[in-house]
């Protein structure tokens, strides 16, 4: 029982910071700069948590270097992300294949 208790506060402890921000974020007012600073957190946290992965996927840098520029002309030629990926992924494997085998 006591297990369970530890359990449920440590998520009601996780839970109530990310849930009162968003309760009140509609009667927050923010200037414009910074609210196009909070629109691109989002970004900058997935490129800072993506770009090591891609430095580091293989022995071979390339490998990585290549896959991304891949999902990022297909992500400016606006496929959905399920494409974007893929594309990255087909990449990869012809490079393991062909060039880098």
């Amino acid at each position: 029982m006591k297990f369970v208790r530890l359990i449920f506060f440590l998520c009601l402890s996780t839970y109530i910071p990310r849930m009162l921000p968003a309760l009140f974020m509609d009667k927050i007012q923010v200037s414009g700069k910074v609210s196009i600073f909070l629109q691109l957190i989002p970004y900058t946290a997935m490129a800072s948590l993506i770009f090591p992965a891609i430095l580091y996927v293989d022995e071979n840098i390339w490998i990585g270097i290549i896959a991304s520029l891949v999902a990022v002309i297909a992500s400016l030629k606006k496929l959905p992300i399920i494409g974007v990926v893929l594309s990255s992924v087909i990449a990869c494997v012809i490079l393991y294949m062909f060039v880098f085998s």
